[in-house]
């Protein structure tokens, strides 16, 4: 059974470093030496072969060093993934609210990758794109690595439609549909973004699925792929999606609050496949139920 934690790798920098120990003390700070030296004691520094190093393991520029990520006391996130499809090439999968795509933060164990990893037994599987983690839908994976470049070529070259659907304010005084170009960039703490003047680097494409009295239900498609796009465009537009904890305001809270879940759906995905030639749709089985 391959190891549920996909590993995260450094290569050593010039240092004054004697050991390998030393090194990866000095580089994470935040990490104690004695938790450090428990990792090396259970194999979890390893070369970049995955052989287990010892913690006197000499300091060599350029050393690429295996380590795994471990978070103690990981609260589990209680809502589940569905798998829509498995082949030898693709994965693709339904992520619920809350759950991060990869490792983050406090996030080790409840990710969608490691879940993923453990349910499938395929320790070759990548992300070969990202949804934030408080966004629910759809994500594909390549599950093999002789055809992994062939799949992430459609992101760059933008031969993938991406589709979707959130609650949020109503925009009467605008023409719909619209598209919305800016430049974003981060912002203030790390984790947010915002919009600045200058050249855009973000593209969206925005209608209004429904219209109810108080909120507004929008059919948004990213032209561009920037962190947070269609989260900072709609709080942008003055119509902030449903639940969103980072925009406009952060909140006096930083606990998720899982009956609040942001109301933001990756709902469709669509493209020829880069293998075959065949057209592929994949469509959520999820569904943002009409606020009260």
């Amino acid at each position: 059974m391959p190891d549920p934690i996909a590993a995260s790798t450094l290569q050593l920098p010039p240092g004054p470093w004697a050991t390998v120990l030393d090194a990866l003390c000095a580089h994470f700070p935040q990490i104690g030496r004695e938790r450090w030296v428990d990792r090396f004691a259970r194999g979890r520094v390893q070369d970049e072969t995955g052989v287990p190093l010892a913690p006197d393991a000499p300091h060599r520029v350029g050393l690429c060093v295996r380590y795994f990520r471990e978070v103690p006391d990981e609260a589990p996130i209680p809502f589940r993934e569905i798998l829509l499809h498995v082949d030898r090439h693709l994965v693709v999968v339904d992520k619920p609210h809350f759950l991060p795509v990869t490792p983050a933060g406090g996030f080790v164990l409840e990710t969608l990758l490691n879940r993923l990893v453990r349910k499938l037994g395929n320790p070759d599987l990548v992300p070969l794109h990202r949804i934030d983690r408080h966004t629910a839908g759809l994500v594909l994976f390549s599950a093999n690595p002789a055809s992994r470049a062939a799949y992430q070529s459609l992101f760059p070259e933008r031969r993938i439609e991406k589709d979707y659907e959130a609650w949020a304010p109503p925009l009467p005084g605008l023409t719909f549909p619209l598209v919305r170009r800016s430049k974003i960039e981060p912002g203030e703490p790390f984790f947010r973004m915002r919009e600045a003047g200058g050249e855009p680097n973000s593209e969206t494409r925005i209608d209004v699925i429904e219209r109810a009295d108080h909120l507004w239900r929008y059919a948004l498609q990213p032209v561009t792929g920037r962190k947070h796009q269609l989260r900072v465009h709609m709080a942008g537009l003055g119509a902030p999606i449903l639940n969103d904890p980072f925009y406009p305001e952060l909140p006096d809270s930083a606990q998720d609050d899982y009956a609040r879940p942001l109301q933001l759906l990756a709902k469709r995905l669509s493209f020829i496949d880069p293998l075959d030639g065949k057209a592929r749709e994949f469509v959520s089985e999820q569904t943002l139920l009409r606020p009260e």
